[in-house]
């Protein structure tokens, strides 16, 4: 199977706009991680403060496993990894936008891709 990443750390790639802490109820968008993307150079664009960010400081793989999933594809335990990942800001507390205009949107970006697994990586 084709497995794809979807994390609700905030994550973004350097250039890429960071997550808008500033809409009520939470940025209901979401960001496409290329899956050439190293986990370390990813942007952590979290709003919420109510969790403990020193594990993904020290390992973003914690919150963005691809190494993780590019062995498991190597060593034959999954077919192969997705070449585009998604990335979404958790602790949306008005989700109606969410699952409205961003989930349809995202489902897209997994089917055009072929996309079989989505491995949730909440936070």
């Amino acid at each position: 199977c084709r497995v794809g990443l979807v994390s609700s750390a905030g994550l973004v790639e350097p250039g890429q706009k960071p997550f808008d802490d500033t809409i009520r109820g939470g940025d209901y968008g979401f960001r496409v991680l290329r899956s050439t993307t190293e986990p370390g150079s990813l942007v952590e664009s979290h709003r919420s403060e109510s969790f403990d960010r020193s594990g993904l400081e020290e390992d973003p793989s914690l919150v963005f496993p691809l190494p993780r999933l590019r062995e498991m594809a190597s060593e034959g335990r999954i077919g192969e990894v997705a070449p585009r990942h998604l990335s979404f800001m958790g602790s949306i507390t008005a989700p109606g936008r969410l699952v409205r205009d961003s989930l349809p949107e995202a489902a897209e970006v997994f089917a055009e891709d072929g996309v079989d697994v989505a491995l949730l990586v909440p936070v």
